[in-house]
């Protein structure tokens, strides 16, 4: 039997296809349902959480793509033995599609329902240079829904799905394929500027997500990895380099693991891991070396944010590694649906290309609610920022009129040894910033004092900074 929390999740799902807006009954509904409650140990409710996220189980079928006409011979293109795989394999009820080792070249892959994609090891799956190879779907760029260039992976309202293994997928992005987009260093040819800006105007003025048409003839890069609407995904033991966009990407998701995925992908905007819009996901034992924040948790931005309404909840990070990213775990700053209930704990972080460790973004743009946001265990060797930063100045700033809501941040045994803040905290005098403590924390190497602008209820417990104990802000 569904339960009424699936049941109302399932419904919003569906309303939100092709731009429809969640009606006004689920709003509500969905508010109950997810009302947080409080409890005197937040970490309580962690248990729970997992006991919900389960991945997904295949049978016990295996097909080799070579089998379909495969060549890893690294120039082959394989995007039409792919189709035939996963679609023999979806046809017989489900089961593994296997990549053996060699280096295959191939279009977009489109997973189905009950399959897993396996990289066996010495296995890399690269993806062709060609835009054309990437048929125009429905997905999201930078928080906003679009019909745009297909992500190399991608799976639309499937079930049960995987990408495992110890093989790598390659996005194939360099200085002039995909990231030159986002701009050349020389200054010529085409940037995805122009195509940003005006998706950006279309969403604020509500075109339909079906009239809002990019692909070829625009600049619009695709993620890497994106499963869309979907519930039970899997996604273990791969690495991902050379992305053109975000590398890991679910988005408005149900039940998804990420385990023991190597992100090391330096270009612009390559964020490891974003969660958007999804509910009940674990992070965990992963290693980030990534072009911007490693983990991004999301909600869509500004007015496409809140015609979709739906926040990421019930995310647990644990047991991973950060070296490069602007951000560790970071919230933001595509937020305007909101963010509950995310735990992080035994991570470890060092790099001075890292710039926070805890990031969290937003602003009056966005007006996203972020609360009950619990991270302990934290180490952390070099940052060039803070060890804790929340900012409502973060782009557009104070420029719109909504109200950007952080409440309830507790920071508990994060460790720091150099930084140029303890902690950056910059609310608006209209909007404080909400209930932020932290307790058992060291920072050492602090360059200067804290920054705590428009801040309510702050509290320190045995904090030290450069070796001494401070008490909580007045």
């Amino acid at each position: 039997m569904e339960s009424s929390q699936n049941q109302s999740r399932r419904q919003f799902l569906k309303a939100s296809a092709m731009g429809a807006c969640l009606p006004a009954f689920l709003v509500a509904g969905r508010s109950l349902l997810y009302a947080e409650t409080l409890t005197s140990d937040p970490w309580a409710q962690v248990p729970k959480i997992l006991a919900r996220i389960k991945p997904p189980v295949f049978p016990s079928r295996d097909l080799d793509i070579l089998k379909y006409g495969a060549v890893g011979d690294g120039s082959f293109d394989n995007s039409t033995a792919f189709q035939k795989a996963i679609a023999a394999c979806s046809a017989a009820g489900g089961g593994t599609v296997m990549v053996p080792k060699g280096d295959f070249l191939t279009g977009a892959i489109h997973l189905k329902s009950h399959v897993r994609l396996h990289l066996s090891d010495g296995a890399t799956v690269r993806f062709l240079r060609d835009p054309s190879k990437y048929p125009v779907v429905l997905t999201r760029f930078e928080g906003v829904e679009v019909m745009n260039f297909s992500p190399f992976i991608y799976a639309f309202e499937q079930e049960n799905i995987a990408i495992t293994g110890n093989g790598t997928l390659d996005g194939n992005a360099d200085e002039e394929h995909w990231w030159s987009w986002k701009g050349r260093k020389s200054g010529a040819g085409p940037t995805q500027n122009d195509d940003r800006n005006w998706l950006f105007a279309m969403s604020e003025q509500r075109v339909p997500v079906k009239d809002r048409v990019f692909g070829p003839g625009h600049y619009l890069r695709p993620n890497l990895v994106q499963p869309y609407r979907c519930k039970n995904v899997l996604i273990e033991g791969i690495t991902l380099v050379h992305s053109p966009l975000w590398e890991l990407h679910p988005a408005l998701c149900t039940n998804v693991t990420v385990r023991g995925v190597t992100m090391n992908s330096a270009g612009p905007n390559n964020d490891g891991c974003d969660p958007e819009s999804c509910a009940d996901v674990l992070i965990d034992n992963c290693f980030f070396n990534t072009g911007d924040d490693c983990i991004a948790i999301k909600s869509g931005r500004n007015e496409d944010g809140r015609r979709v309404n739906a926040p990421s909840e019930n995310i647990i990070i644990r047991n991973c590694r950060m070296q490069d990213g602007h951000g560790g775990v970071g919230i933001g700053s595509e937020i305007s649906g909101g963010v509950r209930n995310v735990f992080a704990e035994d991570c470890r972080m060092d790099s001075p290309n890292l710039s926070s460790a805890v990031r969290i973004k937003n602003n009056a743009m966005r007006g996203g609610d972020i609360e009950h946001i619990y991270a302990r265990n934290i180490t952390v060797g070099q940052v060039a920022m803070a060890g804790v930063s929340i900012d409502f100045n973060y782009e557009e700033g104070n420029k719109g009129k909504f109200v950007p809501v952080v409440r309830n941040v507790q920071i508990n045994n994060l460790t720091t040894h150099e930084a140029k803040y303890a902690v950056y905290l910059r609310g608006f005098d209209n909007a404080p910033i909400e209930g932020v403590s932290l307790k058992d924390c060291n920072f050492e190497g602090v360059q200067n004092p804290n920054v705590i602008e428009h801040v309510k209820d702050i509290s320190f417990s045995d904090v030290k900074i450069n070796g001494k104990t401070v008490s909580s802000p007045a």
